[in-house]
């Protein structure tokens, strides 16, 4: 079943008025016809649940695709908590392929980090395009994995700011390559709870400096293993998303 998303305002007595890129799609691309199911969902601000909705298609405008709703209060697919994947730039497109893989496990927000061992350096106007992009790429997996939010795709943050936001949260976890125990990896995981907001630490390429890991120690993170094997950058959040999600989901 197709999936997309609105602004609230265009939810006007019990229809949906899509218009847009989204409009081109469905009626030139994907040629739904009357009567055609589809999910749309709200978009919606921070910390304001989304909405979801099952929709047959009434007609078209020239510029609108019009849906009946035929159920409201459709159940979310999202985790029962909010994790936030503070990731450390990586080389070449590995981010696309991060923030596409993160987005369909489930995570609710990704911000790129500025770490020592980076090896990409954006300069203002390339962060932008990037980030448009970025944004572009969380939007169409949250599509295809029925997310009812559309995770988004912040500015690149330096370490030390990165750490600072990440200690509001109630738990912050980075997996380091000299943790050993996953005891204490299942224990963490295993402990926390429904509506915590959850801060994930990947490093790049070349992993964390001993200072990073000092500074993000002494701000409260708890750093773990995530088995006896080294993972790449693009693999690590996966993993560690991958228990969340096993851990916390009914």
């Amino acid at each position: 079943m197709y999936h997309f998303f609105v602004e609230e305002n265009r939810i006007i007595d019990n229809k949906i008025y899509v218009n847009g890129a989204d409009y081109n799609h469905i009626k030139n691309v994907i040629r739904l016809k009357c009567g055609d199911e589809v999910l749309i969902s709200t978009k919606t601000s921070d910390n304001v649940p989304p909405e979801n909705y099952m929709c047959s298609l009434c007609s078209y405008t020239e510029q609108e695709a019009v849906f009946d709703i035929v159920k409201s209060k459709v159940e979310s697919n999202e985790l029962p908590c909010h994790v936030i994947l503070y990731q450390g730039l990586p080389k070449a497109d590995k981010l696309e392929l991060i923030i596409q893989k993160a987005v369909e496990l489930g995570v609710s927000e990704i911000v790129p980090v500025a770490m020592k061992r980076c090896v990409v350096k954006l300069d203002e106007k390339k962060a932008q395009a990037k980030l448009t992009r970025w944004n572009a790429i969380s939007e169409s997996a949250a599509k295809q994995s029925k997310r009812s939010i559309i995770p988004k795709v912040r500015s690149v943050l330096t370490y030390k700011q990165a750490v600072a936001e990440a200690a509001g949260c109630d738990m912050a976890l980075a997996p380091y390559e000299n943790e050993a125990g996953m005891a204490a990896t299942r224990e963490l995981v295993s402990g926390i709870m429904p509506g915590s907001r959850v801060a994930v630490f990947i490093g790049p390429e070349g992993g964390f400096e001993e200072d990073e890991i000092e500074l993000a120690r002494s701000n409260g993170m708890h750093t773990i293993t995530l088995g006896k094997r080294i993972l790449r950058t693009e693999t690590a959040g996966m993993a560690l998303l991958s228990m969340l999600a096993y851990a916390l989901e009914d």
